[in-house]
C-alpha cells in the first residue's frame, strides 16, 4: 500500500477503512521529519496489509490539535480506531518494525476493556 496524505476530510475513511494505520505528523520545514520520510516510505513498502499515513501539521491542525502533536516528527500507532502508541521524535527503522510487530501482536479486546476501565476511573 502506497503512503496516504491525509487531510481531515478523508480522515474518517482512512480510519475506517484500515485495521491498523501509521500516521507520520510532519512538516515541510523541520529536519528531523526529512531525515524520517525514507524510513517511513521503506517500512511501508514491507507491510502492504498496513496504512501509512501522513499528516503535514501545517496544513492539517485540526487533526494536529486532535492527537496532541506537540513536536514533530511524531509517530502514531492506531488499531482499531485506537490510538495504543504515541512517540514524537525520529524512530530508527529497527524501532519502528518492533513497534509494528508489538502492535499486530496486541489483544484488542484486553485494549479496549484497559480503556474502558480507565474511563470509568476518570468519571468518579
Amino acid at each position: 500500500m502506497s503512503i496516504i496524505n491525509v487531510t481531515k476530510d478523508n480522515f474518517e475513511e482512512i480510519i475506517e477503512n484500515n485495521d491498523i494505520v501509521i500516521f507520520d505528523f510532519w512538516a515541510e520545514w523541520c529536519g528531523p521529519c526529512k531525515q524520517f520520510a525514507p524510513i517511513f516510505e521503506a517500512v511501508a513498502e514491507k507491510h502492504p496489509d498496513i496504512a501509512f499515513a501522513k499528516v503535514n501539521v501545517e496544513e492539517e491542525q485540526e487533526l494536529a490539535q486532535m492527537f496532541q502533536v506537540r513536536s514533530i516528527p511524531t509517530i502514531v500507532f492506531m488499531r482499531e480506531k485506537i490510538v495504543v502508541y504515541a512517540n514524537p521524535g525520529l524512530i530508527p527503522e529497527a524501532n519502528l518494525e518492533e513497534g509494528i510487530e508489538q502492535l499486530k501482536a496486541l489483544d484488542m479486546e484486553q485494549v479496549r476493556k484497559d480503556l474502558e476501565a480507565q474511563q470509568n476511573e476518570a468519571s468518579e
